[in-house]
């Protein structure tokens, strides 16, 4: 994407920092390299090696610090570039670039509560703030340049959705009538009918999705492979994971999971915690709604510890795995907010246009149940962008 300066002055503004400084070295803060480095197909044009550094001043001219057998980069992006060889250039090249800053922004969570932003090592941290400069995180103005949603992408995390909503009914449908006609498919081959699917309706994904039974839903991130793979017979529940993007480019992930029962009814103990986990999506469903319709500011902790509040106070506390949700974006965990107060402390504020899950679950040692929506932040409401499970799904 090209990064908008101005865009990126404004924001700086309004958050009250006195510049963005974008770092990196080899490639070990990729979220600089997407802002700043042009790339062909998703690689870099030219090798990369050694450090560069470009500052965005709230006011005035940004301006470059690139290495001199590598003094190409940054070319792509307005402003002076000081070019440097040994160390000491360096130091005293940076010095200069942040000349009149007293608190800048780079990709820094403090003691690494938001790993995901985390990108730039702690030397580099000691080295801008032995120059008199404040490091500030730079979460919020990453969501800002890299996970608000525009009206085309919105477009297509819709249809997305729609699609996923039609396979998880047609695969539900599948297992119904595969195990009328007295058969017993496997999760791995649900599953790759599933995957034909997505080639019909025009969605890829980075992974094929989970279909998981019995025990195998206890694990959050099972998948199914071609060895191994569970039968799924009568009165057994199982768990559908799903999620993909149109083959397009800028289409942004759906992400969704539904819970069937292949019997009549299901046992108590699933029905009891998969209550729990609906109550508890919709309670931080909630907690961003309210927020959005009163003009308020929510966070990501904000919403998990609400979902969590409900599966603790149900009794379920040493159930609980993961985090509440996941931002959306071109990759299936964009890099807006988490719904998180539990892995991490995302102090990010979910912002308008951005996408993201809602995802509680819960985990057994003989079962798991999880629901997850998927949820649009407007100016005044929080969507949600397709229907809720509100029960297990008898498929007997």
């Amino acid at each position: 994407m090209a990064l908008d300066v101005a865009a990126v002055q404004a924001a700086l503004l309004a958050e009250g920092l006195d510049g963005w400084l974008l770092y990196d070295f080899h490639g070990s803060n990729p979220i600089a390299a997407r802002l700043a480095v042009p790339s062909s197909n998703g690689a870099p044009r030219h090798m990369a090696t050694r450090r560069w550094f470009y500052f965005i001043p709230a006011h005035g001219e940004a301006r470059g610090l690139v290495h001199a057998i590598e003094r190409f980069q940054l070319d792509a992006l307005p402003g002076p570039k000081t070019v440097y060889a040994g160390r000491d250039q360096m130091a005293d090249g940076l010095r200069g670039l942040l000349t009149g800053a007293r608190r800048v922004a780079m990709e820094y969570s403090p003691c690494a509560a938001i790993p995901y932003v985390s990108r730039v090592d702690a030397g580099t941290i000691e080295l801008v703030r032995g120059f008199g400069v404040e490091v500030a995180s730079s979460g919020d103005l990453v969501q800002r340049f890299e996970a608000v949603w525009d009206d085309r992408a919105i477009a297509s995390h819709r249809a997305a959705s729609e699609r996923l909503y039609r396979i998880k009914d047609r695969t539900f449908e599948t297992i119904a009538d595969r195990l009328a006609q007295g058969h017993r498919p496997t999760e791995y081959e649900i599953q790759q009918r599933m995957v034909a699917w997505f080639a019909e309706e025009g969605l890829v994904s980075d992974s094929p999705p989970n279909v998981s039974v019995g025990a195998n839903a206890g694990n959050p991130h099972y998948l199914p492979g071609p060895e191994g793979s569970r039968p799924i017979d009568r009165d057994a529940l199982v768990l559908l994971d799903l999620w993909g993007k149109l083959a397009e480019p800028g289409a942004v992930y759906a992400d969704i999971t539904w819970v069937g029962f292949t019997g009549a009814h299901p046992p108590a103990a699933q029905e009891r915690a998969f209550g729990a986990a609906a109550a508890a999506r919709d309670a931080a469903l909630a907690v961003v709604q309210e927020a959005a319709r009163a003009g308020q500011t929510v966070h990501g902790w904000e919403a998990d510890r609400a979902a969590r509040a409900v599966l603790q106070e149900a009794g379920y506390a040493d159930r609980i795995l993961h985090r509440t949700g996941h931002s959306l974006g071109t990759e299936v965990h964009g890099n807006g907010a988490n719904l998180d107060d539990y892995e991490t402390h995302d102090d990010r504020r979910i912002i308008v246009g951005t996408g993201f899950t809602i995802e509680p679950g819960l985990y057994f040692d003989d079962f798991g149940v999880r629901t997850e929506i998927n949820v649009v932040m407007g100016g005044r409401d929080a969507t949600v962008t397709g229907p809720r499970q509100m029960a297990i799904i008898a498929l007997g």
